[in-house]
């Protein structure tokens, strides 16, 4: 299965570099645009996994290109807005929309209402497996072999994220940005949790989490 494909449809320019690249760090591929100008054209030729679209855009709203949106395919979509009533966010399901998420938001948050959609979509893997190590992000579970992990929230967070860019070696900002939704470096807090996960993972079995002096951690079956 390839990777995911997902189109960002946001005016603000700060908005659309910020949440393009948090997407990226999960390893989607993202195209984005900064209106809804040729949309139709885009998705013909790109044909997204799921859109993210704001619902303030010039020329044609949120709204209606969430109709174009679901008369061209199967693509989900998650709706950025600051409307909070539910009159609005009604509409905005009578009219495709799968996920809000509500402005100014967390950017863990977002990037998590995707992957959870991408998970519904079937547009992702259920599970990630790395030598003896099962993920599971829809279940919200792991184990190493027939061993379950208990891990905290923020455990699970961070070995799903390393576990589904497994092979590449992830910044230490990176990892606060994804799992805990800042990026204020704080090289303590990222070692004290991956200490913490190793040492649950590593009664189980070898170690897969892996420190590249210098550039951050990697999950990977051999050391770097």
């Amino acid at each position: 299965m390839g990777r995911a494909r997902i189109l960002l449809v946001e005016d603000d320019d700060s908005i659309r570099t910020a949440v393009g690249a948090a997407l990226r760090d999960v390893g989607l591929d993202v195209e984005t645009m900064p209106s809804g100008h040729g949309l139709e054209q885009r998705l013909a030729a790109w044909r997204p996994s799921l859109v993210v679209l704001d619902w303030m855009l010039p020329g044609r709203d949120g709204p209606e290109l969430a109709r174009v949106i679901r008369s061209a395919g199967t693509a989900g979509i998650i709706m950025l807005t600051a409307r909070e009533g539910i009159d609005d966010r009604l509409h905005g399901f009578a009219t495709g929309v799968d996920d809000y998420v509500a402005k100014p938001f967390v950017m863990a948050e977002l990037v998590a209402r995707v992957r959870a959609l991408l998970h519904r979509l079937g547009a992702v893997p259920a599970t990630v497996e790395v030598a003896d190590l099962v993920v599971d992000e829809v279940g919200g579970t792991a184990r190493r072999g027939p061993s379950g992990l208990t891990l905290t929230a923020t455990e699970f967070r961070l070995l799903a994220y390393l576990a589904e860019n497994r092979g590449r070696v992830l910044s230490g900002t990176q990892i606060l940005t994804q799992v805990w939704g800042y990026d204020d470096y704080s090289d303590n807090l990222v070692q004290t949790h991956v200490s913490s996960l190793r040492r649950k993972m590593e009664e189980h079995g070898p170690r897969l989490v892996h420190t590249v002096r210098g550039l951050g951690y990697v999950l990977r079956e051999t050391a770097p």
